[in-house]
């Protein structure tokens, strides 16, 4: 590990990607991205229950159609969700993905650089579009008692490609409101603008991706004032866009040398300049956010990278996990390629004598200055200073909770971890690793969970709750 700590300033409100236009501490008291109003997983003004079940705690539950694994955002009292419904009804046959196909050709032994061969490392073949219409839908719910606010189809139509069942849906991007405007990407089947009582405002087909081994898509847009960014990381022809979050416009476009990835860009102010900060198995990108030139990139992730980035101060901290270690703490300063040079504050790589792992699908929860993430996806924790690297623990095996695709949040001093199971566990917010309390649903949990006020909503397979101190 190379280290070197400069000297911080931590303004966790502006460590997020902030709506120019939107006032922060309104901001604060919602959940308007998946990661939460600072994009770091906590919610600042939060205090939800340390204890719930399918009994205790429950404010309201209410049933969700079709599948999805899209987060749940809020602003006000609307709770917002994602999902695609397969109707049972046959369409059109779609044709063979390209990238499919030269999947299934390509030698043994010739497979792309830093492409891995997926979940859990065994070799499986893409999986079958499906030949039923599936109804692609953004729903609105009444966070007072669950009930239906509006429900609204953005498109139906047959899947071009399908993806792995039980590891993704074609609903798994999260949406994004900047409390005016609601913001929905279903990827190949289109990004969709909606004000927040449901009216279509505009929507934009980018075409259709063709991801990794079917695995099936799953980034989400970030938004900034009147940006909308939109990462497209595919087999092929990979790109990033800048559009305009009012009329769905393409400001500009940028080709990326890369393959499929699922994670969020970061974007961040610094010196001026907005910077839209992608992670990705080749570099780590920083993008000027007003033309899409790259401000400075940085190699040395793993493949398959989904976990967003955080800021602390004027640094962002990046990391991946698929088969390897990667982390890296890189100053917001940075100038062109800073691959392996002293620019970067301090790292984690193969080479290492840091082994606890690090994250292949969840992102990081960035609590103050420490850092808790998982090892792949599976229930092992590690807390780190995001200052220096410098490790509380790691190592520590989550009780029952075997794998984790939901990312920690946290509130109140708590950190709240929930595994694919259904179970929580919530711990103190302190170096020393303490458990404060284990809940469990009887539903699988893949979403990230969303905090606001006294409530804690999660979205399970079939249900989403609301949990509130009773």
């Amino acid at each position: 590990m190379k280290i070197f700590v400069p000297c911080l300033v931590i303004l966790a409100g502006l460590s997020t990607n902030l709506m120019a236009e939107e006032p922060a501490e309104q901001r604060e008291f919602n959940w308007p991205e998946w990661r939460g109003p600072l994009a770091t997983g906590v919610a600042p003004h939060g205090n939800p229950p340390l204890k719930w079940s399918e009994e205790e705690n429950v404010d309201w539950k209410v049933e969700i159609p079709g599948l999805g694994y899209a987060s749940p955002i809020v602003w006000g009292d609307q709770v917002f969700v994602l999902t695609a419904v397969d109707t049972g009804k046959k369409g059109e046959p779609t044709a063979k993905p390209e990238a499919a196909a030269a999947e299934e050709q390509r030698p043994e032994g010739d497979r792309p650089r830093r492409r891995g061969r997926g979940r859990g490392g065994r070799r499986r073949r893409p999986s079958e579009a499906p030949s039923n219409i599936h109804d692609f839908v953004v729903m609105s719910i009444d966070r007072k008692n669950g009930e239906v606010i509006w429900k609204k189809t953005a498109r139906s139509q047959v899947p071009h490609e399908g993806f792995r069942p039980g590891d993704n849906s074609f609903a798994s991007a999260s949406p994004v409101t900047d409390g005016k405007y609601l913001y929905a990407s279903f990827g190949s089947f289109g990004i969709y603008c909606y004000d927040l009582n449901g009216k279509l405002i505009w929507e934009k087909d980018l075409g259709d991706f063709h991801m990794r081994n079917g695995f099936g898509e799953g980034g989400t847009p970030a938004l900034y004032g009147d940006w909308l960014i939109v990462n497209c990381d595919q087999e092929t022809n990979s790109f990033i866009v800048g559009m305009n979050a009012k009329t769905g416009e393409i400001q500009w476009k940028i080709d990326r040398d890369e393959a499929s990835s699922w994670g969020t860009p970061l974007i961040v102010e610094f010196d001026g300049k907005t910077q839209v900060v992608v992670n990705g198995a080749n570099r780590v990108r920083s993008y000027n956010i007003t033309n899409g030139k790259v401000i400075w990139e940085c190699g040395g992730q793993t493949g398959n990278v989904i976990p967003a980035p955080v800021r602390l101060g004027d640094n962002v901290v990046c990391m991946s996990g698929w088969k390897g270690t990667a982390i890296f703490s890189i100053p917001l300063s940075a100038k062109g390629d800073i691959s392996g040079t002293d620019t970067i504050n301090w790292y984690y790589d193969r080479s290492s004598d840091y082994r606890a792992g690090t994250p292949y699908v969840p992102s990081p929860l960035l609590y103050g200055d420490a850092l808790y993430f998982l090892k792949s996806y599976n229930g092992i924790l590690t807390r780190m200073s995001a200052v220096t690297g410098e490790v509380d623990y790691d190592n520590k095996r989550l009780g029952s909770i075997s794998r984790v695709y939901a990312s920690p949040v946290g509130a109140t001093d708590r950190v709240y971890i929930t595994g694919r199971g259904g179970t929580t566990m919530v711990l103190k917010l302190s170096p020393e690793y303490e458990v404060l309390a284990t809940n469990k649903l009887d539903s699988p949990v893949d979403a990230t969970p969303a905090i606001v006020g006294d409530q804690m909503i999660v979205r399970g397979q079939k249900y989403l709750y609301c949990f509130r101190e009773k």
